[in-house]
């Protein structure tokens, strides 16, 4: 596998408001409908306390983070480079990111990457582009494909080896592997209550970027290479969308 060519990739994602009350009439409505499906048999819990799950769903949530990396060089030598579009405009971080992945998709022999990519970050990627109106860039697509003509990655997906009963996350798959853990200041939960609460976006972009460190890091650990140094991770800039 030529590592070269991988564009890693995390997202965050955020509740479109920021609680249940401050939903309009039409969207509470439409909640609780979708509440009322996460609820069966769950009667301590109400649409309003599980609101602020309400992120990891592209009708009601948003994307307030992408993080990228790729890695130059190889073998010992290797470096990995991050990017982050992140901040409150969702509408411009997708039309930024989109650019960048166009020009760097630019032939066939590209891929992405994602733990847990294809349940969760590239779907929800396309769907919020398709809500803000921007054309979903090739290497996103996989309508009229076939399988081997999709040039998706996903770490979870390559862990399970053919097991679908079970759910790993990166977090303990890193454990697993004897690769630094990402989760050292927040975790996946706590980002709606830091976007919302403490509006602290570069927070979660060191968080998103630490994920996108360990995803590489995971990828290399199954084809039996060496990790990339600390001293050779490098973060191009983090580009704020306001």
């Amino acid at each position: 596998m030529n590592f070269n060519n991988i564009l890693f990739l995390d997202i965050e994602t955020v509740s479109q408001y920021e609680t249940y009350n401050h939903l309009p009439e039409d969207w509470r409505e439409l909640w609780d409908l979708k509440a009322g499906l996460l609820l069966r048999n769950k009667e301590a819990d109400t649409p309003e306390t599980i609101y602020d799950r309400a992120g990891i769903y592209a009708e009601f949530g948003k994307i307030i983070c992408i993080s990228c990396g790729y890695i130059q060089g190889t073998k010992e030598d290797r470096k990995l480079v991050l990017k982050s579009f992140c901040g409150d405009d969702e509408y411009r971080i997708l039309t930024d990111f989109a650019d960048m992945l166009q020009k760097w998709s630019g032939d066939t022999d590209k891929f992405l990457c994602a733990h847990n990519g294809k349940e969760f970050d590239y779907p929800y990627i396309c769907r919020r582009m398709i809500i803000n109106g921007i054309a979903i860039p090739e290497a996103l697509k996989i309508t009229g494909k076939k399988p081997w003509e999709v040039r998706h990655l996903d770490t979870l997906e390559l862990w399970k080896f053919g097991d679908y009963k079970s759910f790993t996350s990166l977090k303990l798959l890193a454990k697993t592997l004897g690769i630094p853990s990402p989760k050292d200041d927040i975790d996946g939960s706590m980002v709606n209550s830091v976007y919302w609460n403490e509006k602290d976006i570069d927070r979660i972009a060191i968080y998103c970027q630490k994920d996108v460190i360990t995803l590489a890091q995971v990828l290399l650990r199954f084809h039996c290479e060496s990790f990339i140094k600390q001293e050779n991770i490098s973060i191009k800039y983090v580009q704020q969308q306001n």
